[in-house]
């Protein structure tokens, strides 16, 4: 589900109405990101203040442990946070855009379709409108939590990302 907003521009839309489409999701993660979709992650809700992933607990997914693997759970999480500054970039200039650091915590193990949130949109949207000049550069550290069927977490992850607005 996308909410239309006065926040967003045609452009913002565009791209938000294109992650929420299985078709053209699965499109982007093949040219972009073909791990995630080797994963079968799949885009529940974006808007411009919120982001819901969920990763299934599959063949493609689990380990030997019987749980869905790390790096599945941190690549959807990173994702998680990465569709939201895409969102928010989409149309508004010539920007660069990089993790720079990456900091996790487990809870439970992930035994089921785990859901990824990133509620960080607004706050990521206000530091970005401080970028105005080519070079200015500006880092921005996201938080995405993992919850399994019943709410719980699974997981919390903190993304610090790095912005450079281009000429």
């Amino acid at each position: 589900m996308t909410t239309k907003s006065k926040l967003m521009n045609p452009i913002q839309e565009k791209f938000a109405r294109n992650m929420m489409n299985p078709l053209k999701f699965r499109w982007f993660l093949l040219t972009k990101l073909p791990s995630v979709l080797f994963w079968g992650v799949k885009v529940n809700r974006l808007d411009q203040s919120y982001c819901e992933l969920s990763l299934p607990y599959r063949w493609s997914t689990k380990n030997p442990f019987r749980s869905i693997y790390f790096a599945a759970l941190s690549g959807t999480a990173e994702l998680a946070s990465g569709i939201l500054c895409m969102l928010h970039l989409t149309g508004t200039g010539s920007f660069s855009m990089l993790v720079t650091g990456f900091e996790a915590n487990f809870y439970k193990k992930a035994t089921g379709t785990t859901r990824f949130i990133c509620k960080d949109g607004d706050k990521l949207r206000a530091m970005l409108n401080t970028l105005k000049e080519p070079g200015q550069t500006a880092t921005f550290i996201m938080e995405v939590v993992g919850l399994n069927a019943e709410g719980n977490s699974i997981g919390a992850f903190k993304l610090t990302w790095s912005f450079k607005k281009k000429g």
